[in-house]
């Protein structure tokens, strides 16, 4: 019989599966980012603990570059402004 596996569990694997934020999971499946964050930071840890370390690498390198993203966004930003303002 198969292993059923836990919502928890499914979130993680998506992440891991496709590198992600939290933000592109819950989008994807539907669910508010405070949801899949207390799935895989509580209760995996919980469930699947090998799962939630692996899990837990991938949200603080994601938790890293978050202001460098940010920067990014806002780069681009001004570039758009800046080449309207230019036609």
């Amino acid at each position: 019989m198969a292993k059923c596996l836990k919502r928890c569990e499914i979130l993680a694997n998506y992440l891991l599966e496709n590198n992600t934020t939290i933000r592109k999971c819950a989008s994807f499946f539907g669910y508010s980012k405070s949801l899949v964050h207390l799935e895989v930071s509580k209760k995996l840890k919980q469930v699947n603990h090998k799962l939630y370390l692996k899990v837990k690498i991938l949200l603080d390198k994601n938790f890293k570059e978050k202001n460098i993203r940010g920067g990014m966004a806002t780069k681009q930003k001004f570039l758009k402004l800046k080449n309207k303002k230019n036609d």
